[in-house]
């Protein structure tokens, strides 16, 4: 039989008016890799609280290598031998390397903590995953990837049997995620169970072997093997319906309109050169490439964010130089979706309809400068009813939102104003599998009714499940153009074979489990 290291059995969490978890059930062996899913809400959080001692649980059973035991707090389940690196790093920044990797069981000499003694143990689990790191730096000074490692690091000191790791990769480039995942397999070739939560499908179906898939609150497939289930089948699992690639009115691009935007040998101060590229009337065109391409910063600087060095920008046929992303969006009609919702996107501390109307006081301000809140909320009320964005009501604030429903404000700020071009950058990054659907058919709509949207993402299967063309970059230069066929293998073969092969090792390795998965 195999190794049984925890047993989960019926075990309920109730809060005042939720109940939670009810009857999950999750079963980890040594040496594997389980797969934990479920989409927001489904109670995978309250489930990790609870097997790492944050929640006692108000129903089921516990047993540890058979034997039943009671978690009353994180302590008693670092002794216990479960460990967690959550997506939120939980590092102190001014302490060293050392000092944080020991800090849940420091040596000590004489009743107090030794110092000097640290060193050595933070060495030996930093070798351990092969992690090249001056145990006496700050981790402040370290990359992101590097101090999600010491997060690891810490939980291999306080020997860890489960190791829990929370959207591991959420805020990896695809050669650190493919670095990390190197750490889990030996992690495992040791004995180790790893529990890998993520929305990022096809990296689960690279790296695990089981699966448990929650539901509101209940598991509806418990600790099964991945193999036997394919993409379609968890997803449809996950959101309570049978599932498949995205199945969307179609949408026909007149190839013979001219283009709205034109790049035209386009070099930038950040080192993009000569980049041309169109993007026609109802077209989505992809940006597409590893971390580090460039994508970002080119549509930054044809915002006015960087300096251009060459060639030119025009906008409806007409030479343009825009200085900023006010005058891009109120003179050019140029709305712009960042990445970073939380920091650029939407102002957290503020209500949903002041989010939304943002970009269009200048036209509903009357005499003094004063802003109808009437007509401020009639503008937002219509694009939280035509977005299907999930609020309380147009005073709740946008912190408040989840992360799905941020975005969907974020983008309802740049319809608001009338947008007659979208740049839209890694759009769902972080929203689980039904956020994402639903994002995607927005996108498609508002390209059927007209609008060109410049699309840049990381995710391949969103790639090729909406954009009519692709670009492909690296290193801040066009390596090729695909016209999308939407055959997911075909087209991620064409598109992978034209990035420079030392920056594909990771996407490499996912695209050869996920064929089809997404955008077939």
């Amino acid at each position: 039989m195999n190794d049984v290291l925890l047993d989960c059995q019926d075990i309920v969490k109730v809060f005042p008016g939720v109940r939670a978890l009810d009857g999950v059930g999750l079963r980890l062996e040594a040496g594997s890799v389980h797969a934990l899913l479920g989409e927001n809400g489904a109670g995978k959080s309250t489930l990790i609280k609870v097997l790492t001692g944050v929640h006692a649980p108000d129903g089921g059973r516990l047993s540890w290598r058979g034997e039943e035991v009671q978690l009353r707090s994180p302590l008693e389940a670092t002794r216990t031998g479960i460990g967690v690196v959550h997506q939120e790093r939980n590092l102190i920044p001014g302490f060293s390397v050392a000092e944080n990797i020991t800090l849940q069981a420091p040596p000590s000499r004489r009743g107090l903590v030794d110092r000097d003694g640290m060193t050595a143990p933070a060495q030996r689990c930093l070798a351990e995953l092969g992690l090249d790191i001056d145990p006496h730096r700050p981790v402040i000074e370290l990359s992101v990837a590097q101090q999600q490692l010491v997060e690891i690091a810490k939980a291999l000191h306080t020997d860890s049997k489960v190791l829990l790791l929370d959207e591991p990769t959420a805020s990896l480039s695809p050669q650190e995620a493919d670095r990390l995942f190197e750490v889990v397999r030996r992690l495992t070739a040791k004995g180790t169970c790893v529990v890998f939560v993520s929305h990022k499908l096809e990296e689960v179906f690279a790296v695990c072997d089981t699966v448990t898939v929650l539901r509101d609150g209940r598991s509806v497939l418990e600790s099964a093997p991945l193999a036997d289930h394919t993409h379609d089948d968890v997803v449809g699992l996950m959101v309570g319906r049978a599932h498949s690639a995205t199945e969307m009115e179609p949408r026909a691009v007149d190839t013979s309109a001219p283009p709205v935007l034109s790049l035209d040998r386009l070099s930038t101060a950040d080192g993009h050169e000569e980049i041309s590229l169109d993007v026609l009337p109802g077209e989505i065109v992809g940006l597409y490439g590893l971390v580090g391409a460039g994508r970002s910063e080119l549509v930054k600087a044809v915002l006015g964010l960087d300096r251009c060095t060459g060639g030119e920008i025009r906008v409806h046929g007409e030479t343009v130089r825009i200085s900023s992303p006010r005058q891009a969006l109120h003179r050019f009609g140029i709305g712009y979706l960042t990445e970073n919702r939380k920091e650029e996107g939407v102002f957290l501390d503020q209500p949903i309809h002041r989010n939304i109307t943002v970009t269009v006081w200048r036209r509903l301000a009357r005499a003094l400068g004063f802003v109808s809140a009437r007509e401020e909320r009639d503008v937002a009320q219509d694009l939280v009813d035509r977005l299907g964005i999930r609020v309380s009501g147009l005073g709740q604030n946008a912190g408040e939102l989840s992360g799905g429903n941020q975005q969907k404000v974020s983008l309802a700020k740049w319809l608001a104003a009338d947008t007659r071009l979208l740049i839209v950058d890694e759009p769902t990054v972080g929203v689980d599998v039904r956020t994402k659907h639903s994002f995607h058919e927005l996108l498609w709509e508002l390209a059927r009714d007209g609008l060109p949207i410049l699309l840049i993402s990381s995710d391949l299967a969103e790639m090729i499940t909406l954009a009519d063309r692709v670009v492909v970059m690296a290193d801040h230069r066009v390596r090729g153009e695909v016209l999308n066929d939407r055959d997911y293998e075909r087209m991620s073969g064409r598109i992978i074979r034209m990035i420079h092969d030392r920056a594909v090792s990771a996407v490499s390795a996912v695209s050869a489990v996920t064929a089809g998965a997404d955008a077939r």
